[in-house]
């Protein structure tokens, strides 16, 4: 597929799935503009041209001002072909990022879950539903609902959210965990970059290894306190949270469908993926 048209694709499916939040985006060239000063921009991956499926999308909460926030994200989808796996990228996407800004600007927790961590002061989280897939996912998804994984990462991101005394801005905050027993993989990346004490720290939990392949894939948007986001409601409410990482009941995001068998090359393509990055 070439360029322009996997890009068509793409802002298709961007419009499409936003529409699944009561919000109108319209294509405008190389953007897909949103209400107010939003908009959704659409970037090459990097090493694309396989037909993977990858799709690099940001989120800018303020286009047209220099230096305004955009929360990139990475995504990859599965399917038959080339379409098809572009616009499964897009719909995960929408289930977790897309999901965690819309409740950013809305601050109603009806597509995302608000935390506030001890240990990291001055920061709010607005956390986007648990995208689950793959075999047996049930364990995996029933351990996610029981545990706040930012509070129990807090100490090992503190430093990644605003390295060197940078000032803190908007962050996202990727983390994908899986595999199977003796082939798990864990991974968390801040703004798009590998977190290695993250990722261990990630790896150390206990979450479910089973036999057969099952992974999942959450984002969490980190936002200073007091800070505003271009025109969004920045107001969030909040749900205290201690180090235990206890969950309050009726916060239990959603999950994709368990997987059939031909899916099981995402872990090969998640190793390539991210050699590649």
């Amino acid at each position: 597929m070439r360029a322009q048209s996997r890009l068509d694709v793409i802002q298709r499916s961007v419009v499409r799935e936003m529409a699944r939040f009561g919000q109108r985006f319209t294509v405008e060239g190389s953007v897909v503009r949103g209400p107010g000063t939003t908009a959704v921009a659409v970037r090459e991956h990097p090493g694309e041209g396989g037909g993977a499926g990858h799709v690099d999308l940001g989120f800018a909460f303020d286009v047209g001002r220099a230096g305004g926030p955009v929360v990139w994200d990475c995504t990859a989808g599965l399917g038959r072909t080339e379409e098809e796996r572009l616009e499964s990228a897009v719909r995960m996407w929408a289930t977790t990022t897309a999901a965690a800004v819309v409740e950013l600007q809305e601050g109603r927790g009806a597509h995302g879950d608000h935390v506030r961590a001890a240990r990291l002061p001055g920061w709010q989280a607005v956390q986007g539903p648990a995208a689950v897939f793959g075999f047996d996912s049930e364990r995996l998804s029933e351990w996610l609902a029981g545990h706040r994984l930012l509070p129990e990462l807090a100490e090992v991101l503190a430093p990644e959210l605003a390295p060197d005394g940078a000032e803190p801005a908007v962050t996202g905050v990727k983390l994908f965990l899986g595999g199977r027993a003796g082939e798990d993989v864990a991974e968390v990346r801040v703004n798009g970059a590998v977190s290695e004490s993250a990722s261990a720290a990630l790896r150390a939990l206990g979450w479910p290894r089973g036999e057969r392949l099952c992974w999942a894939r959450l984002f969490v948007l980190m936002v200073p306190e007091g800070r505003p986001v271009g025109e969004a409601p920045a107001a969030v409410r909040s749900v205290p949270v201690d180090a235990g990482g206890a969950r309050p009941a009726g916060a239990v995001g959603n999950t994709a469908p368990a997987a059939p068998a031909t899916r099981l090359g995402v872990l090969a393509r998640w190793r390539r993926a991210r050699a590649g990055r």
